[in-house]
């Protein structure tokens, strides 16, 4: 057996409608179909994607929120400038750097149930 890919992360949180709504205005990222589970959640997907990239548990108390020993989820996007500015209007703390030796834009930031994200932008974007 070896890996091929990676498939899709899975966060939890305490508020569904909260969550969704910042993946979508942040990723564009947009609900789509899921198996009928037994509990609240989502699955997540790129626009023009066929598999869920996020899948999201609802349903969790606040106190079950901890971050663990994986340090965040790492996404490739376009237009960084943008994105910025969205943060920024909306008070969203986040770090912009660039990955030595590659040049390519590091904007990270956290979700409101404080998973970290991280979105990697072609060297090329200009702030």
């Amino acid at each position: 057996m070896r890996v091929t890919g990676m498939n899709h992360f899975t966060i939890l949180t305490d508020d569904l409608d909260t969550t969704l709504a910042f993946y979508r205005d942040f990723l564009g990222l947009a609900p789509g179909p899921r198996p009928p589970f037994t509990f609240p959640g989502a699955w997540l997907y790129a626009e023009g994607g066929s598999d869920a990239i996020l899948h999201v548990v609802a349903g969790k108390p606040r106190e079950a929120l901890v971050t663990g020993v994986i340090d965040h989820m790492a996404f490739s996007g376009s237009g960084l400038a943008d994105t910025v500015a969205r943060l920024k209007a909306r008070s969203v703390a986040h770090e912009l750097r660039r990955l030595p030796g590659y040049g390519t834009w590091q904007l990270f930031f956290e979700d409101p149930n404080r998973a970290k994200i991280e979105i990697d932008f072609d060297p090329s974007e200009t702030v």
